[in-house]
């Protein structure tokens, strides 16, 4: 028998494995669980370390400078190798690589919670993006492939989605709770009980689907598009730090984007492309790459910049900051929930991601309203459940457009171009919004310099021009979904070999 005959006549209603009321197998659902755990993990070290960084730092001795290569090493190895790692889980199999994916970063989680030096931590960073390359496209892909049916599908890709957006916040809360109750080092160490959940899960409930009888990788296409995804995220790591006129700036970015460009042409040409085009050609696809990677950035404004006005200016310690973002994470559930289950079903991505993204850029002008005598409950919270339901109505079918339509070889590699364009807008609206923020701040204070409380003013301004750029950034976001999106509902592969364990 099939694996697809055997899914059929496992979803007949009484069938082993199937749950009475729906007929959905039960196992299916569990997938669900472990690979939202595995995004989980992937999503929290992007900001869980950050707030613990202070703490190590004077633990482990090492400078400021060093201080932000401890994101910067994790951000580079990441983002420069998902392409190669979604094209691996499609040529020797999702499942394996999910699995190495989250042994790997368990290990590496280890190292760095361990570690008693800076070298130590900053080695285990970069395995931590190693491995998580491997790990988060071939969750995606699982994800995918799992859930063919339209409406569940949709409700999947909610949760996942509500994970994406909402992953963030949960990580400052989690390492707020961390640093100040336990250790810097459980911001690592938390991963091995995450991972050890989802790797029995794993290897439980989840079979490797079908993959080709003779895997080929394009090595020319991984050479260049690793040589510039890591030129490119090293240039716009270094912005902020060093200017955007800076040799160590412009140079990485525009080799990087030579060395990119060159990789297209090697990807026309060659026979088994690491990246085909029909993958990002497609209109559906390429809206939720572009709109994805433009939201993305502007929601590295409201993480970064709303800790910073939280804790500055409101004094509010890692703790509270982190449960503060919480009313947000339960609006973007609710919202990614109800576009995933109901909506996109009907309607298809394209009035969903414009609508969310404009709400969300609403939601960004009412912070520029802060002050500093502003207060969290009348000031704050309004304006995160706006932001909150406005972000779930856009990762949720961008997730799912995504992956929508793809042939079954390409799965990976379509999940590793949802997370590297996130990656990349992350990179770019970090440099951006900085150095927009830089500017405004030092500009109030040459304005205002015989003011009493100048530096507090300063910063205040910078917080209020980056939510201005963020809410920018999030209508460019709006415009270009609207624009690209094909108007209907997502089209499936109906050839997909789903991965559930029978």
């Amino acid at each position: 028998m099939t694996a697809q005959s055997t899914e059929r006549a496992e979803s007949r209603p009484g069938a082993p494995g199937s749950t009475p009321s729906s007929g959905v197998p039960a196992s299916r659902w569990l997938v669900l669980v472990v690979l939202s755990l595995a995004q989980l993990m992937v999503v929290l070290d992007a900001t869980i370390v950050n707030i613990a960084l202070p703490t190590a730092q004077h633990a482990l001795g090492f400078s400021d400078d060093a201080r932000q290569w401890v994101v910067t090493g994790y951000a580079l190895a990441f983002g420069s190798l998902l392409l190669l790692g979604g094209r691996l889980a499609d040529l020797f199999g999702r499942r394996r690589m999910f699995i190495i994916g989250l042994v790997g970063f368990a290990l590496a989680s280890a190292l760095g919670g361990a570690a008693e030096g800076f070298s130590t931590l900053l080695a285990a960073r970069a395995l931590q993006g190693v491995f998580g390359a491997a790990l988060a496209p071939a969750a995606l892909s699982l994800l995918s492939t799992t859930f063919t049916d339209p409406a569940e599908r949709g409700k999947a890709f909610g949760i996942y989605g509500a994970i994406a957006g909402g992953g963030g916040a949960v990580g400052l809360l989690l390492g707020g709770l961390l640093t100040e109750y336990a250790s810097w080092r459980w911001c690592l160490y938390v991963n091995l009980v995450i991972a050890a959940v989802a790797l029995a899960g794993a290897l439980l409930w989840m079979r490797e689907g079908e993959r080709p009888a003779r895997p080929q990788l394009d090595v020319r296409g991984a050479a260049t598009a690793f040589v510039g995804l890591v030129a490119l995220v090293y240039g716009l790591a270094n912005a902020e730090s060093h200017g955007w006129t800076d040799v160590l700036t412009l140079g990485p970015i525009v080799v990087g984007l030579a060395v990119l460009a060159v990789f297209v042409l090697v990807e026309r040409t060659a026979e088994h492309p690491l990246l085909p085009l029909r993958v990002v050609l497609d209109g559906n696809r390429g809206g939720a790459y572009l709109s994805a990677s433009i939201a993305g950035a502007g929601m590295f404004g409201l993480f970064l910049f709303l800790t910073y006005y939280l804790t500055a200016t409101l004094g509010f310690s890692p703790v509270a900051t982190g449960a503060a973002f919480l009313p947000m994470i339960a609006s973007i559930m609710v919202s990614a929930t109800a576009a995933g289950s109901f909506l996109v079903v009907r309607t298809g991505p394209r009035p969903l991601v414009p609508t969310g993204a404009l709400v969300a850029a609403v939601g960004m002008v009412l912070l520029t309203r802060l002050d500093l005598d502003s207060s969290y409950a009348a000031d704050v919270l309004p304006a995160l459940l706006v932001i909150g339901v406005g972000l779930g109505f856009v990762f949720a079918p961008v997730q799912n457009a995504a992956t929508s339509g793809i042939q079954h070889d390409d799965a990976g590699v379509a999940s590793a171009m949802i997370n590297t364009t996130q990656q990349i807008g992350g990179s770019i609206g970090t440099a951006l919004l900085s150095s927009f923020a830089a500017s405004a701040a030092s500009g109030y204070a040459e304005d205002h310099a015989a003011a009493a409380d100048v530096a507090a003013r300063a910063a205040l301004a910078s917080y209020h021009t980056v939510f201005w750029w963020s809410a920018g950034l999030f209508v460019v976001a709006a415009v270009v979904a609207a624009v690209l999106f094909r108007s209907g509902p997502l089209e499936l592969d109906p050839g997909l070999d789903p991965v559930v364990a029978h």
